[in-house]
């Protein structure tokens, strides 16, 4: 529809007071059961089953149309056959109901006969003066909230906590592997947020509404294609100097354009368009799912890089060479260290240590080794970003490491003009990951390998450069250092 719409037309999707599900059922295997079984996990407002042959559904009372609740509604999820859709889309109008989700589909995606119900869906609405997400979507998930209009049975897949990562996603399949995924990976989410066929509220709708949402800190989004391109673009040049947007765009291969096509009725239009869009808005892209959270992940925790200048601090020699190699192959600088800088790593480092750059404590290194060196590093002037490399392993590190580590980081930061971005990898089994976890819920993000280390890096230094370039970033970095406390 693509109309500017101020925030509080949105809120209702992701803070309701009252939710209405239509073809709430108490068949365990329809999605009306899943929808009102996952609102009644955590959703502390209203929830009304409406189901005309049900008295009571997962022990809350039925009514048989929204017109029966007695109550005012927020948001109504609809869950019924593509054909009963419109009535039901009337019936929330009559009852003063401003915001629908409609999961169900059999829309645009199926064709002529689908796009003309679809139409229609957006006359009624228009009507009343209703905003739609979808169809052909699987909703929202707020943790916050406790909304989640989701589908899908807890017992087979995981739902992540509260954290500053929004995303949107074209694809409701695609969208919920990624919150099974990022429940797994341990990775927070502000808001998660499924669009299906975008009938209504779309991308840009999103855009302009999450750039203000202080729960949110990056915004991610998977695209196929998008229908009002020069709406989205000025949402996005909005967006950028404020928030970082981080995109998936699919359909790189001309069969893969055929896919979506085929999938949700959308035009893909030309990889190279999207790809000049995204440098022209500052958009960082992404070219897959765990690529994308790697680099949000970065950016949510820590500050923006100044320059393309790296310092890595390893334990390992050779995990340090793979880094220089993984850092300068993505365009990044890892220079030599002045002399002056050289001389105070020495006078805190073992006699083997090499002070240069990479910096290799070596597997001799205990705790305060790397944390006086990181000092140093930080304190020098001469780089921008920092990769550490911790072999948690080795005899000398202790488990407090991560601690002292990060307190030292941040108290550093704390008295620089620009902080210094810092992430971590952590190769290694289950002792390892126990602590980078650690290290990662006191706001350094850790990284399984050095290679998708520096990109997190990369993504820091490309976001830093663009803010730069639009004259931000100061005003984004003091922003972001109340957000941490840093």
């Amino acid at each position: 529809m693509g109309h500017h719409m101020p925030r509080e037309e949105l809120e209702p999707f992701f803070s309701p007071r009252s939710i209405a599900v239509v073809g709430a059922s108490r068949d365990p295997s329809k999605a009306g059961y899943q929808i009102v079984l996952n609102l009644k996990a955590k959703f502390r407002g209203k929830i009304y089953p409406i189901n005309p042959y049900a008295d009571e559904i997962l022990g809350l009372k039925c009514f048989k149309s929204v017109s029966e609740v007695p109550d005012h509604i927020d948001l109504a999820v609809i869950s019924v056959p593509a054909d009963t859709v419109l009535k039901v889309v009337e019936e929330c109008g009559l009852k003063g109901i401003r915001r629908v989700i409609v999961i169900s589909a059999g829309f645009r995606e199926i064709g002529p006969e689908g796009a003309e119900r679809e139409r229609k869906l957006i006359e009624i609405a228009k009507k009343y003066n209703i905003r739609v997400l979808g169809p052909n979507c699987v909703g929202v998930y707020v943790p916050k909230t406790g909304v989640n209009t989701t589908f899908l049975n807890p017992s087979k897949m995981g739902f992540p906590p509260e954290g500053h990562i929004a995303f949107i996603s074209q694809s409701g399949a695609f969208g919920v592997a990624v919150l099974d995924w990022a429940a797994m990976r341990g990775l927070g989410i502000s808001k998660f947020i499924s669009i299906g066929n975008r009938a209504d509220v779309d991308e840009a709708d999103l855009l302009e509404y999450l750039v203000d949402d202080e729960d949110t800190r990056v915004i991610t989004m998977y695209v196929e294609g998008v229908e009002n391109g020069r709406r989205f673009v000025e949402a996005l040049r909005k967006t950028t100097p404020r928030k970082p947007v981080i995109a998936l765009k699919s359909g790189r291969s001309e069969a893969g354009a055929r896919a979506i096509a085929s999938h949700t009725g959308s035009l893909a239009g030309s990889d190279a368009i999207y790809d000049a869009v995204f440098k022209q808005t500052g958009v960082i892209r992404a070219y897959g799912m765990e690529d994308l959270f790697d680099m949000a992940v970065a950016l949510a925790l820590q500050p923006p890089a100044r320059g393309k200048r790296v310092a890595i601090l390893t334990v390992g020699g050779g995990s340090g060479v793979m880094a220089t190699d993984a850092a300068i192959d993505l365009g990044l600088e890892v220079p030599r260290l002045s002399d002056s800088t050289i001389e105070k790593l020495r006078r805190v480092l073992l006699p083997i240590a090499s002070p240069y750059n990479p910096v290799d404590v070596t597997g001799s290194a205990r705790d305060e080794h790397l944390i006086e060196a990181v000092e140093i590093l930080m304190r020098s002037g001469e780089i921008d970003a920092i990769i550490w490399i911790p072999y948690f392993m080795v005899p000398g590190i202790t488990e407090s490491i991560v601690e002292k580590f990060v307190e030292r980081v941040k108290k550093v930061n704390r008295e620089l003009d620009t902080p210094i971005p810092i992430v971590g990898a952590a190769t290694g089994g289950e002792y390892t990951w126990r602590l980078a976890s650690k290290a990662e819920k006191m706001g350094i993000p850790m990284y399984l390998s050095v290679e998708r280390a520096a990109k997190a890096v990369w993504a820091l230094y490309r976001y830093g450069e663009w803010l730069r370039r639009v004259g931000s970033f100061e005003e984004y970095v003091e922003k972001f250092r109340k957000l941490v406390g840093m």
